[in-house]
């Protein structure tokens, strides 16, 4: 926790950006019966039935000081999906020494993915642009990306949207716009309020020596 803390107390460093990742899986639904038009004083009524149409995956990085953010709409969750993710993340910064990855601690999210979807010269390339940390176990809410995916989550996933390909476009169009204004993220809690608050977490960890 204190090492994410610690990157989130940085100065905006162009040279080494720190970058939160994050991955949402969605469910993709349909309607059964066409909503009715919304009228003047009350809100659009839509039938308690819906259609299925299958999952996708949003994949977000988010630069929290900047207000840059990228996200991808894919059809699965894989190590390929990952590498490809990264690729893009990479050419985003190609002034950056290194990128700080903020990310959660899942099977996908580490070099071997670059490894088994690249050539083994590309793959070392690709995973020495990054320097990768990760939120600890329960501990999701240190990744601000959670609050980006939030925020297009409120916008666009609060309805029933079936195809992948409407999705994305809502979307992009949503990503284009929060680019454009800049949207950042100030980050309040410090380690010294983790301290505080936490205390009795840390008191815990002493005991155990």
């Amino acid at each position: 926790m204190e090492d994410i803390l610690h990157l989130y107390s940085l100065a905006h460093h162009e040279k080494l950006p720190v970058v939160c990742f994050d991955e949402l899986p969605v469910q993709l639904l349909g309607e059964m019966v066409s909503p009715l038009s919304m009228k003047a004083g009350k809100p659009q009524r839509e039938d308690y039935e819906y259609e299925r149409g299958g999952t996708c995956s949003l994949l977000v990085a988010f630069e929290p000081l900047t207000g840059r953010r990228i996200v991808e709409t894919s059809k699965q969750r894989t190590k390929a999906d990952y590498c490809r993710f990264m690729q893009r993340v990479a050419e985003l910064f190609p002034q950056a020494e290194k990128i700080v990855l903020v990310q959660a601690n899942l099977n996908t999210h580490n070099a071997s993915s670059f490894y088994e979807n690249l050539l083994p010269a590309d793959a070392f390339t690709l995973a020495q642009r990054f320097e990768m940390h990760y939120t600890p176990k329960k501990g999701s809410w240190l990744n601000i990306a959670e609050l980006e995916l939030s925020a297009l989550s409120r916008v666009c996933l609060s309805r029933r949207i079936p195809p992948i390909e409407e999705l994305d476009r809502e979307i992009q169009s949503l990503v284009k716009e929060r680019n454009q204004l800049a949207i950042k993220v100030e980050w309040q809690f410090s380690i010294t309020n983790a301290r505080e608050k936490l205390s009795r977490h840390y008191k815990n960890v002493l005991s155990k020596n």
